[in-house]
């Protein structure tokens, strides 16, 4: 385990700043997601610690250690990318020993550590076998393999599920997340996927345009984002966005009350933003939140349904709002809803998100 601290971190390509001034935090043990959509450089500042990207300025340190200049080698940290990037030519056990038999590890130690990791990740009956012969998922085992024969002080993980189809990708996420709790080690894990970031993480680092926008656990940031994009990056289907106007703002209470056409006055709470009474919002809306009123003019927000998809478990709703937005609802049943329908959707004002409008 290791202690991971970027301090103002930054990174240029030329004229191109893409970290912008970073500062994380990754304590011993922890569990660390960085999320964002693609392009915002999570995979780069995950590269940067791994020494495989030049750090411009800032400083990065490793278990109280400044390492800005120090080889990738020397790091202590064992990196599983998103291609495998495993030989073919090799068998699974020749692959996971790689990194050994390069460091000279002499033989019965390195037989010993590649058994323990093939019996941490159940591939004993793989070791024999080629990469030709093996599964996306297996093969990602084998490079998770390889990582844990170093003992690494970290591990990095860079988008290691987006090759895998849905179900083997869930698979797969399970068995990084018992790894973790085997191994207790430290680790960092990038990805676009904002389920793989709830459920993995301990703590979570939304990203944006080489940027931090909010770090805290999974459900802090689900509860309380503190902006726009983290409010509608995190939760799935996203988060519902609807322009409402502020009739009054109360300061001391920390509450406006908000209306639209679509939209019957409610008063919600503000968490601390700057909203200003008479001016403009945003009215978040979790569509986990929302449920059908009794009749169609009873609920909040007033609308026709456009689509259903039923899911079983539960059916997603689009319903366009009498002022011409639409909002999702995620109802916990099975329904049906045909095309046209009037409906009225209802929901707690205290689960309510107010943002101000710029």
């Amino acid at each position: 385990m290791a202690h991971v601290s970027l301090k103002n971190v930054r990174k240029s390509f030329g004229a191109t700043d893409v970290i912008k001034g970073v500062d994380i935090e990754v304590e011993d043990g922890e569990f660390v997601v960085f999320v964002g959509p693609s392009g915002c450089g999570k995979s780069t500042l995950l590269r940067m610690i791994a020494g495989l990207e030049d750090i411009t300025s800032g400083t990065l340190e490793i278990d109280g250690k400044v390492v800005n200049e120090v080889p990738p080698k020397e790091r202590g940290i064992a990196m599983v990318f998103q291609s495998y990037a495993i030989f073919p030519h090799m068998s699974v056990r020749e692959n996971v020993a790689f990194g050994l038999t390069i460091d000279g590890t002499p033989r019965a130690e390195k037989q010993r550590k590649v058994q323990e990791a093939a019996r941490i990740l159940q591939m004993e009956h793989l070791l024999d076998r080629r990469p030709s012969q093996l599964s996306g998922g297996q093969r990602q085992r084998v490079a998770i393999g390889r990582a844990i024969v170093r003992d690494p002080k970290v591990f990095l993980f860079d988008e290691p599920l987006s090759n895998l189809d849905a179900a083997l990708r869930m698979d797969m996420r399970m068995e990084i997340g018992k790894l973790h709790q085997s191994l207790d080690a430290s680790m960092i894990y990038v990805t676009h996927d904002q389920v793989e970031a709830m459920t993995l993480a301990d703590k979570i680092v939304v990203l944006k345009d080489g940027q931090v926008m909010q770090v805290g656990s999974p459900m802090e940031l689900y509860h309380n984002p503190a902006n726009l994009f983290v409010a509608g990056f995190l939760g799935a289907p996203s988060m519902n966005f609807i322009e409402v106007q502020t009739r009054d703002a109360d300061a001391d209470a920390g509450t406006a009350q908000v209306a639209n056409a679509a939209l019957e006055p409610i008063r919600v709470a503000t968490a601390g933003r700057p909203i200003r009474a008479g001016g403009n919002a945003v009215l978040g809306l979790r569509p986990q939140y929302l449920r059908p009123s009794a009749t169609p003019e009873a609920g909040m927000l007033h609308g026709t349904v456009e689509l259903t998809e039923r899911l079983g478990a539960e059916t997603v709703v689009e319903v366009a709002l009498r002022d011409g937005s639409r909002v999702i609802a995620a109802l916990g049943e099975d329904r049906v809803l045909d095309r046209g329908t009037e409906i009225g959707l209802e929901f707690d004002p205290a689960r309510a998100h107010l943002f101000p409008a710029e």
